[in-house]
């Protein structure tokens, strides 16, 4: 196997400026802020006066996501940013994201150049879908998307973007549920997809309590996956953040999941380019496949 990494160069609204000492500088829009990046294990490349000139630091807790926001400058309760045709809305959150992960729009771009050439009606199912920029890139595209995610607020989240998008005619089923319940659920009902996209979290809750616990729970959810996937399907890509694995798992994982059809399967990185001096961040390892 070949291990890839994956830029997403077309962004005008997002830079990572600058990385290092265990942080990262990014531009979201008009603003400048500063996350942790416990990767970013080399020094930085701008001065200081640049780490300085920022709208909001991030200030982790001991948790593994828990944290506050240092705001040093006045901002928006939230603003927009667009990434090519798609436009969605931004704003700082206790969980130190802002309404997007960057990075993932290779796999935006991959998928929704996949449904152009197929030429024929095509369902996508998108989980843990978050603020639903997959979604709305694959509906753009031309497909029919089911979208889920166990948070309502982020669903919601989603069906603004659609709004601000102008994308509000296109056939997207917006879903608050746990993501293996609906799946298996799915599978009784013989619904079937050409194309899955999926990013589960390391630790999650579901609407009604339930656990998702990656390691135990990612196997099930592949078993559940393979029985809603269609006779002729498109794409899977899966994706995975702050994890012990890496893209050679996830091809092993995937490649078995999808060996009765005819395609190829694909791992590696997630990477942003630090624009200071050119090094790559990884953020992610992901695994995908295609007919």
């Amino acid at each position: 196997m070949k291990i890839t990494l994956l830029e997403s160069p077309d962004w005008k609204d997002y830079e990572l400026l600058d990385s290092g000492d265990g942080l990262k500088l990014e531009r979201f829009g008009p603003y400048r802020f500063v996350r942790p990046e416990v990767q970013a294990i080399w020094r930085r490349g701008l001065p200081e006066s640049a780490w300085q000139d920022v709208h909001g630091v991030f200030q982790p807790t001991s948790e593994e996501s828990g944290g506050h926001w240092d705001l040093r400058k006045k901002i928006d309760q939230k603003w927009v940013m667009g990434y090519k045709e798609l436009k969605f809305w931004a704003m700082t959150t206790p969980g130190r994201h802002l309404g997007v992960f960057p990075e993932v729009a290779a796999h935006w771009d991959w998928s929704a150049a996949l449904i152009q050439k197929a030429g024929r009606p095509t369902k996508v199912l998108n989980l843990f879908g978050y603020t639903g920029l997959a979604s709305l890139a694959g509906a753009a595209a031309g497909a029919a998307v089911t979208h889920v995610d166990a948070s309502k607020k982020s669903v919601t989240w989603a069906r603004d973007n659609q709004v601000l998008s102008k994308l509000e005619q296109k056939p997207i089923r917006w879903i608050v549920d746990d993501a293996l319940k609906f799946v298996e659920r799915e599978g009784r009902r013989g619904v079937k997809y050409d194309g899955i996209l999926f990013d589960p979290p390391k630790f999650g809750r579901g609407p009604k309590g339930e656990v998702w616990e990656v390691y135990e729970s990612l196997p099930l959810l592949l078993k559940a996956c393979r029985d809603v996937l269609s006779e002729t399907p498109l794409f899977v890509a899966l994706t995975m953040y702050a994890i012990r694995a890496s893209g050679v798992h996830l091809y092993q994982s995937l490649d078995e999941l999808m060996r009765p059809f005819n395609g190829k399967t694909d791992a590696g990185e997630l990477v942003a380019r630090d624009k200071s001096c050119g090094r790559l961040l990884s953020q992610a390892v992901y695994a995908r496949w295609e007919t």
